[in-house]
């Protein structure tokens, strides 16, 4: 298997091993961020490209990898009520795992609380493009009360770690109702950092997504799309502040690999994945690539 080369910068400075008891101020940047969505932690040491990584990819880590750049922690939600219908990791014991995350690694943009998406398939279960779901079987209200308690709970747990609400809904007047919710509860989301919109991904290039990315931005939110890919970017990129994309793994798994690389597929492969995320950001219009803030892509 050959060594990742590419997008690689001579000049990459490690962030410093802050504690959370002295968190920076969260980050602002121009523009939208995107992500790399990605399962290979060690990856943070080998490119300065921001990245976006599930919270249990470091829970057996050893050998902790200082990040070279910006990421983002996810809570890994969605795989968690696909498989298991509920959360079952305790709000404490995750907040202990962000905290260690942050000491090892360095400080992150954000990490996802411990929310409950509003997809039919997570909430009434079955069988679908051959993913079998167990099914919460509650209500959206419900899954939105539960994301909100959660992200409350967390910040009252960890105050100085950087926790990013996220709204959950499965229409527009569902989402108004989950940012009522937060307002009820003293949470403005308009003075947050970033604020995950939830349960888009699989709406993102449809004009039923977008019209709940529209109607939402329109509260004058900081927003994180999950799970974003072209269609989505090029549709309603310009209102994201940030996105995250694994898709440039499925890409590479129904492709041949790149020239000189041994392995069957390149499915888990660097270089693969900085080639598409550089052509995903070119393939968006030319006058929405300057909303794109990436030092990499050059």
């Amino acid at each position: 298997m050959t060594q990742p080369t590419l997008l690689r910068r001579a000049v990459i400075r490690p962030r410093p091993p802050e504690s959370p008891a002295g968190a920076p101020a969260a980050p602002s940047w121009p523009g939208m961020r995107f992500y790399l969505t990605t399962h290979k932690r060690h990856w943070l040491r080998l490119t300065d490209v921001p990245l976006f990584l599930k919270s249990e990819h470091f829970d057996r880590a050893v050998k902790w990898d200082v990040a070279q750049g910006p990421y983002a922690v996810d809570s890994g939600g969605f795989t968690e009520l696909q498989r298991k219908g509920a959360w079952m990791r305790p709000p404490r014991q995750y907040a202990d795992s962000l905290r260690r995350i942050w000491e090892h690694v360095g400080p992150y943009d954000w990490a996802a609380p411990q929310d409950w998406m509003c997809e039919d398939a997570i909430i009434h279960g079955g069988t679908f493009n051959g993913q079998h779901f167990v099914g919460t079987h509650l209500s959206v209200r419900e899954h939105q009360r539960r994301t909100v308690q959660n992200f409350l709970e967390l910040r009252s747990l960890a105050p100085d770690l950087r926790i990013a609400p996220v709204l959950q809904g499965d229409c527009v007047p569902a989402y108004e109702d989950c940012l009522e919710m937060y307002e009820r509860a003293g949470v403005d989301l308009r003075k947050e950092p970033i604020v995950g919109l939830g349960s888009v991904c699989r709406l993102q290039s449809t004009r039923e997504g977008a019209a709940i990315v529209t109607a939402v931005a329109a509260h004058g939110l900081k927003l994180h799309g999950f799970g974003f890919k072209i269609l989505g970017l090029e549709r309603v990129g310009h209102l994201l502040a940030s996105a995250d994309s694994a898709a440039w793994s499925s890409h590479a798994r129904r492709r041949p690999p790149l020239a000189g690389h041994t392995h069957k597929n390149c499915a888990n492969c660097i270089d693969y994945a900085l080639k598409w995320r550089r052509r995903v950001i070119s393939a968006i219009p030319t006058h929405r690539q300057t909303l794109l803030t990436d030092r990499s892509a050059a």
